[in-house]
This record gives structure tokens, sequence and C-alpha cells, in this order.
């Protein structure tokens, strides 16, 4: 029992000290760190990590962010909820993967529920 807890801080130290300085996070990043804070957690599993984390990574966390998301972030996140959350396990959050697997749903939804911005740009009824 004492050697798990001790094999767990060393990999918290391991993990805090490849991601102490990064200024810009990315989606990879963000997800390695998530999942495996997560999945240290007693009673986790790599599922449960897994949504979680891909929650946390493709949904802006500032409110201001929220509230002027499209439906791109909700689209991509049920796509990567469905598509995404098989590819880590418990000893490795396959981060490179997962963000593959989120980069292609972002392209599918893109595509599918394009923003805002450019519905308005194209409008062929305003002259």
């Amino acid at each position: 029992m004492e050697r798990g807890s001790i094999r767990a801080l060393v990999m918290v130290g391991l993990v805090m000290g490849m991601l102490v300085g990064q200024s810009t996070a990315s989606f990879k990043d963000c997800y390695t760190k998530c999942f495996i804070f997560c999945i240290i957690t007693p009673n986790n599993t790599a599922f449960s990590c897994s949504l979680e984390c891909l929650k946390d990574c493709v949904i802006p966390s500032h409110p201001l962010d929220i509230e002027t998301a499209d439906t791109t972030y909700f689209c991509k996140l049920g796509c990567a909820s469905s598509l995404c959350t098989n590819l880590s396990t418990k000893k490795n959050p396959a981060g490179e993967k997962v963000e593959s697997c989120v980069n292609s749903c972002s392209n599918k939804c893109t595509e599918y529920h394009p923003s805002p911005s450019k519905t308005q740009q194209f409008n062929p009824a305003k002259p």
C-alpha cells in the first residue's frame, strides 16, 4: 500500500515537472495532465477519466467563452465522447491518439456546423 502511494507521488511530481513553464497548453497536454491526475484517484476508470478530461479540454472553462461558444464545441464533445474515449488505458493516456481523434471530430463539426461568422459572410439574400 505504501509503495503504491510513493509511486503515485513520484508520477505526479514527474508530470508537474514536465508541465511547469508551458505558457500555452495544447489539447494533448491538457488531456494527458487531466487524465493522469484523474486515473490515480481510486475507483476511477479509464472511460470515466477520458470522458471527464474530454469535457474539460474541449469546452472552454472561462464563463465568457462558454457564453459565446457556438455549437461546434458541443458537436466536437459529442463526437469525441463517442469515438475517442476508448483510446486511453489506465497505463497510457494516449494523448497524441486522442488529440488526433478530437481534431478529426473538429473537422467534421466545422463542416456540418459552420461558425456564426462564416454563416453571416455567405448570405445570398443580402445585396
